[in-house]
């Protein structure tokens, strides 16, 4: 029992012997970078940002979108095996339903909260400087 315990402290200490290596290593043979204007504009994909629009910046919602599908796409990855063996885990073990309505009734409250906070509507707002034609 003692061997298990001393071989997770040894990868434990190694973890963290790697990591303050690297930190002290990039300290000392790490360029130091000058603050630069192009620090300031947003990154592109490594190009340089041009355009009438160039220096904008997205807006938050597109951010909370993509977080929002995370989380109800990793719902399927829970959900779709247990609807699978619905039947034989309802009728052996009345527990797994419990569970799956728990585990529903918070995943359903999550998608009340952004549904309250605004997160799901969108506006549309035409550009003024659009084209007619």
């Amino acid at each position: 029992m003692e061997q298990e315990y001393f071989s997770a402290l040894v990868q434990l200490l190694a973890g963290f012997g790697f990591a303050g290596m690297i930190l002290v290593l990039s300290v000392i043979f790490g360029r130091r970078a000058r603050l630069r204007k192009a620090q300031e504009l947003p990154y592109e994909c490594g190009n340089e940002p041009e355009g009438p629009g160039a220096p904008g910046f997205f807006s938050i919602k597109y951010y909370l979108v993509a977080v929002l599908f995370l989380v109800f796409d990793l719902e399927v990855i829970f959900l779709y095996p247990w609807a699978l063996n619905f039947k034989g885990n309802v009728l052996q073990n009345p527990a797994a339903l419990i569970g799956m309505g728990v585990f529903l009734a918070v995943l359903m409250g999550a998608y009340f909260y952004a549904l309250g906070k605004g997160i799901i509507t969108w506006h549309y707002n035409p550009t003024p400087e659009r084209r007619k034609g």
